[in-house]
């Protein structure tokens, strides 16, 4: 298969716009393709390896990141990773990251899936854009699930980590208003 210079990258970093990375065959070769919002590029490196990197750009490391998933949620088998909570960036295997056909999926932007037949399920992202995914529909469900447990779990960390810097930095009184004010301003959502 042929690759459009426009579209190769040597450095991917998965950021918040990353919506799925697939597996992407290029000669006997297992290249990735990137999916973004808007965009989509192919990196020659295997869709787990970027997602190790992803977690060593954010100051982590793949292993780590899955033990703490262990930890929080009880998973070890096909585990979704947090990449980098602070942005909303959790993602999901499809298969065993071990398997050159695993597909990572960001969590943040799936909006519906659907049962496509038995094998696999259609999956739309935020962007209105549709792909039919080689995962039956429950196992699908079984990682969205997965992930939001992660994802609820490290939220609740972080807001219990700002709550402990709040109550060190201002005092008891004043850490109550300044976290209420905190939590206010970071989570509030727009009308």
């Amino acid at each position: 298969m042929v690759i459009d210079e426009k579209e190769l990258v040597d450095e991917y970093e998965i950021n918040p716009f990353t919506m799925m990375i697939l597996p992407y065959e290029v000669g006997n070769k297992i290249y990735s393709k990137i999916v973004e919002f808007e965009n989509t590029y192919i990196s020659p490196l295997r869709p787990t390896e970027l997602v190790k990197r992803g977690c060593e750009y954010n100051l982590s490391d793949y292993n780590a990141s899955k033990k703490v998933t262990r930890r929080l949620t009880r998973v070890t088998h096909k585990a979704p990773i947090a990449i980098d909570p602070s942005n909303s960036v959790f993602l999901l295997p499809t298969k065993s990251p071990t398997k050159s056909s695993c597909i990572w999926v960001s969590h943040e932007h799936v909006v519906d899936h659907r049962r496509h037949d038995a094998y696999s399920t259609k999956v739309t992202f935020r962007n209105k854009e549709t792909y039919v995914l080689p995962i039956s529909y429950i196992s699908f469900e079984k990682q969205l699930l997965r992930t939001s447990e992660l994802r609820t779990k490290v939220l609740q960390k972080m807001r219990e980590n700002e709550r402990r810097a709040a109550y060190i930095i201002y005092g008891r009184r004043h850490s109550e208003e300044r976290f209420t004010m905190m939590v206010n301003e970071r989570y509030r959502f727009d009308d």
